[in-house]
């Protein structure tokens, strides 16, 4: 089961700090993802990171204002969110598997097997 907690509303310019736990999960490395989805809009890859060697990977929009990292102790990963803008508002979903993907399919939404329920996010202007 995937968790995910530290959704709000903020405002313009803010932080916030989501935070994603594989609960029940006994992996020895594992790979996590952030995806958001808009109202609206498709659901779009935000980051990424894979425990073995601590790689991560960010989309464009969030590059040097978002930062992913993991604890694995405890089967974690948190996303820190700074510099906040409306157009960060969505429901963001935390995405886990066990194991170490390749780089390039971090970013894929079809190669995580678990998936939570996801966590609002609302930025104000």
């Amino acid at each position: 089961q995937v968790l995910e907690s530290g959704g709000g509303s903020v405002q313009t310019g803010d932080s916030l700090r989501l935070s994603c736990i594989a609960s029940g999960a006994t992996w020895g490395d594992y790979s996590m993802a952030w995806f958001r989805q808009a109202p609206g809009k498709e659901r779009e890859f935000v980051c990424a990171i894979r425990t073995g060697d601590g790689s991560a990977k960010s989309a464009a929009s969030v590059k040097g204002r978002f930062t992913i990292s993991r604890d694995r102790a405890k089967m974690s990963s948190h996303l820190q969110m700074n510099s906040l803008k409306p157009d960060d508002t969505a429901v963001y979903y935390c995405a886990a598997r066990g194991g170490n993907l390749n780089y390039g399919s971090l970013d894929r939404s079809d190669v995580y097997d678990f998936w939570g329920q996801g966590t609002l996010v609302t930025v104000s202007s």
